[in-house]
């Protein structure tokens, strides 16, 4: 798995204290017009898929002040996989290094798509068909004016042509 930094980890607490006073649908718009400038980071942690492991890890990052912004975890037989998206780098970097974690870490990008049954489609097909991967997908935000996902792929800069903002 290729890993990649990026060079401008994203913080939420501007657009948590802009939102606090609106509403849902509100929020929605204005996440998703600002969708096109944020790239994300996104680390894969192995833990051994075992009661408590998920919850100690998300518990460190917690500790750590790290906002996860998404998740996925599974395991399989002896191995757990966590894919985990979060709005600090560095602190969570930080964090997973003093819990004796290792992770590997990528550049995330993020696409904003219309709200129509083809609209996925279309994207994913555009990317194959221009040769980039996708390693891993995640829904961040769906609401009446858009679906925002975050894409993790094997060549950003030449994905970036390809994801609608």
């Amino acid at each position: 798995m290729a890993t990649m930094t990026t060079s401008s980890p994203r913080s939420m607490e501007g657009k948590v204290a802009a939102s606090s006073s609106q509403s849902g649908t509100e929020r929605c718009s204005k996440r998703l017009i600002r969708a096109y400038d944020l790239e994300m980071t996104e680390f894969t942690v192995n833990l051994a898929n075992r009661p408590g492991m998920l919850a100690a890890l998300t518990e460190t990052l917690a500790a750590a002040g790290v906002m996860i912004e998404a998740l996925a975890a599974f395991g399989l037989d002896e191995e757990g996989y966590v894919r985990v998206i979060v709005d600090n780098a560095g602190a969570t970097r930080q964090a997973l290094r003093s819990a004796g974690l290792t992770a590997s870490e990528r550049t995330v990008l993020t696409a904003t798509l219309s709200p129509r049954p083809t609209a996925l489609a279309e994207m994913t097909r555009s990317l194959a068909d221009s040769g980039v991967n996708i390693d891993a997908m995640y829904l961040l935000n769906s609401c009446a004016e858009g679906l925002e996902y975050a894409v993790a792929v094997n060549e950003p800069e030449r994905a970036r042509a390809h994801l609608p903002y």
